[in-house]
């Protein structure tokens, strides 16, 4: 459970931008295209977003490739649409997109020692600063109002880690961090039907080896459950 209501927080920042008649600019760092889906149709209409692709826990290329493709192709679909097609897209800014660089052994020596970590844990934690810190950099770099990401909207994320993450790096590189918890108002439930429309490539797992490793296990402990109860 949330130790903050952060949809609120959220929610003031955008009702307080509205009321000054500002549009800010967000780089907002995206997990895979499923987890953006929900949060660009509702972020982007409030910010001028550009999403920044980092993910160096996806440990192999064809599989960063592929997920990398998703995310531009639900971008410019996104782009494409308008208000008479799909009313619920009515008002959203252009989305951009930049792709940073690809760099699995930044992610191998990060989790150094913390292969066998549970998911979830310390190593996850590691991951999420690796990849929010890249981005408050390039914010930085580049001019934006704010930064974030889009991976509060899995169930699977630590939401008050990765506020806590986000704001301590916003202080360290002076931009503001969009503080979220994506998964509320339905947010995860939301991904999920936009991740059917735009018929997107939906994973079962986080991205890295050791998340995918874990997940087998799980599924295989499943199956044996069930066969077990079939005998």
């Amino acid at each position: 459970m949330s130790l903050k209501n952060y949809q609120h927080i959220l929610d003031q920042t955008i009702e307080e931008l509205q009321k000054n008649g500002e549009l800010k600019t967000l780089l907002l760092h995206s997990c895979c295209a499923p987890c953006s889906s929900y949060c660009l149709t509702y972020l982007a209409k409030f910010f001028q977003i550009v999403v920044f692709y980092y993910n160096p826990n996806i440990t192999k290329e064809e599989e960063y490739r592929k997920r990398v493709e998703e995310q531009k192709r639900l971008i410019k679909e996104l782009n494409q649409m308008d208000g008479g097609s799909a009313p619920e897209l009515s008002g959203m800014h252009r989305i951009g997109f930049v792709e940073g660089a690809y760099e699995p052994e930044r992610f191998y020596e990060m989790a150094e020692g913390l292969e066998h970590a549970k998911e979830g844990g310390e190593r996850c934690f590691l991951c999420y600063e690796l990849r929010q810190r890249m981005a408050a950099r390039y914010a930085k770099e580049h001019g934006f109002d704010f930064f974030s990401t889009t991976l509060s909207v899995s169930p699977h994320k630590n939401a008050d880690k990765l506020n806590e993450i986000g704001l301590r790096i916003s202080e360290e590189y002076g931009i503001r961090y969009l503080v979220s918890d994506f998964k509320k108002k339905g947010g995860y439930q939301k991904s999920i039907e936009l991740s059917r429309e735009y018929h997107l490539y939906r994973q079962n797992y986080c991205g890295c080896e050791y998340s995918k490793r874990e997940r087998e296990e799980q599924e295989k402990q499943r199956l044996c459950g069930h066969m077990d109860t079939n005998v």
